[in-house]
Parts: structure tokens; sequence; C-alpha cells
């Protein structure tokens, strides 16, 4: 069962850390049919793929830490994120390259509820708030965790 967020109270900070990577995938659900796939996903179904300069970012909430001023150290969350997404992604094929993605089309919608599993556990201090990826500039997708809506 998925664990209820807290409330967001009177003191929580929100901290950041943005990233990139590069990746290429490919739209298709093998479970349907050529045509299908091609008029849901258009050329991001083109059987060789096509790649993106992906921007992913990394919302940790809560009550600043009082000897070191951090709600998690922006260093550690830089390595969190490189460890559980972009040393795995960068420059990889997603639909081929990695494992923690196997068998998930991936969409941005897909990829940025893949990452929160991969970062959550990680984060010891605060609480993960959001994972946004930006696909394009204009495209992307946000994440707030399971459970309830807000």
């Amino acid at each position: 069962m998925p664990t209820r967020k807290r409330e967001i109270g009177p003191g929580d900070v929100f901290i950041t850390r943005q990233v990139h990577f590069n990746a290429a995938h490919r739209l298709y659900n093998p479970s349907r049919g050529r045509l299908w796939n091609e008029r849901t996903f258009g050329p991001c179904a083109n059987p060789n793929g096509h790649g993106h300069n992906y921007v992913l970012e990394v919302t940790v909430r809560g009550q600043p830490d009082r000897q070191t001023g951090y709600v998690l150290d922006l260093g550690e969350l830089k390595r969190i994120v490189e460890r559980a997404v972009v040393g795995p992604c960068d420059h990889r094929n997603l639909n081929k390259d990695v494992d923690f993605l196997r068998g998930t089309i991936p969409t941005t919608e897909n990829l940025v509820v893949a990452f929160w599993r991969r970062i959550a556990p990680r984060i010891k201090a605060g609480e993960l708030h959001c994972v946004r990826l930006y696909e394009t500039p204009r495209n992307f997708a946000e994440y707030l965790g399971p459970g309830p809506s807000r």
C-alpha cells in the first residue's frame, strides 16, 4: 500500500536539482499491430527510434536542518540522481539498454514514474516531492508520487 504523504506544513522548503542526459527510445506497444502503433505514436514508432536531450528536475521538500541549514545537501541529491537515473540512462536506448525500464513503453509519463521509484528510496533527508522530465523545452511530465491527490 502506498505511503500517504504528509500535508505541506509551514516552514517546508523545496529544493530542486536539474540534470541532463541524452537517450534514444521508441514508442511502440508490442501487444498491438504496426498500424495501430503508427497511428498512435506517429513518427515516434519508427523502428530505429529517435533521441532526446532530456532535462530532469528532482524536487525534495522538508524542513531545513538546524545545524546545516539544508533540507538535503544538493551535492548528495545530484549523486543520488546520477546513480539512480543518469548513469543507467545517459547515451542509452531506453527500450533496450536500461534494465529497470524493460517492458515499459518509455513515454515521458512512464519515465517520471520509473525515475521516482528509483530515486525515492535513496532520499534520506526530506521527502521526494516531484520528478519532472522535459522531453523537449515545450513537452514535459511531472509526477508527485503514489497515493491520493493532494
